[in-house]
């Protein structure tokens, strides 16, 4: 019996490593690593216990019974990353070109349902070129069986796609729906259809990568969320986003050690600018507030008018959404307001709290907005928060203005603590535009309407563009020193530690999509 197993993996190792050595040369030539490879450097030493090595193809047609690789194109299992359990499946670029067949499907919705059983996240190394062809509708109803498993795991365990070099037609679904998706530069691309469609069906020209590498991905259709500059970069960044995730949904977010100090950040006290026009970078903010290097920022080139990512405050991971003063005065726009949607709804999946920093002065206006939605996408984000029930905590630093202020984690959309900096204007504009309203007979009346002008416009800043009045509300909850920030927003998180909310027994909301 041994002899026979052992014979038995030296022909595995002859298929997969021995007669394919040729096509895994050619892939480290191109820069990218093999599929085991991954595997090996994603977990940790020793811990992969792989599924389904044997697994065969089934078709009969053109030739392939004479072809049947042990695998069938993909490596499926489990192992730890830093210690913590999760499911793996990693396409072979190197049998049959990583494509999808019934069988090769049914391995990977294994690991998907052993995760879901077990409460782990699933990580998906994508390196295909679609489905086989071979084996007609067997391979299509493998993709839609893997879509099934993606959109029930969603919300119960984290899925997370890594694009190591093809992924096109159907394949680009999953991990659309997947939480998080990483491309590798260079090596990886994603679209529906092809440059060579492209071309027949509108005569337009263009490459692989400029259709949908990672570059016009992370910056132009924000489909891709983290880029990297090689497999092993990638496998880094992939490590690094599970660190602020917890295993699933029932679970709290992973916490490191930390000593409280006197948590004072006198960086902070000079970083808004004498001048209300005058911008800012909100990044700034968030690296004196959290805890050192923690920050793991998310769609980095993608609508960055507003920031969203992970960090750490006092050991606890969090998740944080601000406006980008340094990006059109950080307004909120149709991909900004989608942006954040999506993370808060993410956050508010598994648990994460919710920091929000408010230096808003309304929504773009224009016809190319308005035409493109943005009512509808404002209401996208205005939504998540509504509906978000881990603890949220908002710092408004300067503007707040208008609608956006509503929508921004204010505390009538159910925000747990609200704090302002005394540079805060809490107002339905600014003070210019408000006084040629309010004051607009009496400017017109003037002598010299442009003093007068000038004139009512600091009564009104005066009276308006200040915290103040709606801390005499209590719609915020405390005006705070800027370098006092950090040590109240720790204080703020450990209070909302056990917080609960009972939301309205429903099927599910209708979020205006």
């Amino acid at each position: 019996m041994k002899d026979k197993l052992a014979l038995l993996q030296d022909k595995i190792s002859e298929a997969q490593l021995g007669g394919g050595q040729k096509r895994i040369d050619k892939q480290h030539e191109k820069g990218k690593l093999t599929a085991r490879e991954r595997v090996h450097f994603l977990l940790d030493p020793g811990s992969f216990e792989e599924i389904g090595m044997l697994v065969t193809h089934r078709s009969h047609s053109f030739g392939m019974e004479k072809q049947r690789i042990p695998g069938d194109g993909v490596v499926t299992g489990y192992g730890t990353v830093n210690g913590r359990l999760i499911y793996v499946f990693a396409q072979d670029f190197t049998v049959f070109g990583g494509s999808l067949s019934e069988t090769h499907a049914e391995k990977i919705c294994k690991i998907m349902d052993l995760a879901m059983q077990n409460g782990v996240p699933v990580i998906g190394l994508n390196d295909s070129g679609g489905a086989r062809i071979q084996e007609g509708v067997k391979s299509l109803g493998g993709y839609a069986d893997i879509f099934y498993r993606n959109v029930i795991s969603s919300g119960v365990v984290p899925q997370i796609s890594a694009i190591m070099g093809p992924c096109a037609g159907g394949a680009v679904y999953s991990p659309a729906m997947t939480d998080f998706t990483v491309m590798v530069e260079g090596t990886s691309y994603m679209f529906v259809t092809g440059p060579n469609v492209v071309k027949t069906v509108t005569n337009e020209e263009v490459t692989a990568e400029e259709l949908g590498g990672a570059s016009a991905h992370s910056t132009k259709s924000g489909v891709t969320h983290l880029t990297a500059a090689n497999d092993i970069d990638c496998i880094e960044k992939i490590k690094r986003l599970l660190s602020y995730i917890p295993q699933n949904c029932e679970e709290k977010t992973p916490r490191r050690p930390y000593e409280m100090g006197e948590e004072i950040r006198d960086q902070l006290k000079d970083i808004i600018p004498e001048s209300a026009n005058q911008p800012y970078d909100m990044r700034d903010v968030v690296t004196g507030i959290v805890d050192e290097d923690s920050f793991l920022e998310i769609h980095k080139d993608y609508a960055d008018n507003i920031i969203v990512g992970f960090a750490r405050l006092a050991g606890r991971s969090i998740g944080i959404v601000g406006n980008q003063p340094m990006s059109l005065a950080g307004v909120l726009d149709v991909d900004s307001s989608k942006k954040g949607a999506r993370f808060v709804r993410f956050c508010d999946c598994f648990n994460i709290p919710l920091l929000v920093l408010v230096d808003v002065p309304g929504f773009l206006p224009g016809t190319d907005q308005e035409w493109n939605g943005i009512i509808v996408n404002g209401a996208k984000l205005l939504y998540a928060f509504s509906e978000a029930t881990v603890p949220r905590v908002t710092l408004i630093t300067r503007k707040a203005y208008g609608g956006a202020y509503d929508v921004m984690n204010s505390k009538h959309i159910g925000a747990d603590m609200n704090f302002a900096w005394p540079s805060a204007e809490i107002a339905v504009m600014g003070a210019k535009g408000a006084s040629e309203i309010i004051f607009r007979r009496e400017i017109a009346a003037a002598d010299d309407p442009e003093a007068m002008l000038k004139e009512k416009e600091a009564q009104y800043q005066q009276m308006f563009a200040n915290p103040y009045r709606a801390a005499r509300r209590g719609f915020i909850d405390e005006v705070i020193e800027p370098q006092l920030s950090r040590r109240k927003l720790i204080r703020a998180y450990e209070m909302l530690e056990n917080k609960v909310t009972h939301l309205p027994k429903k099927k599910h909301g209708n979020i205006p999509l």
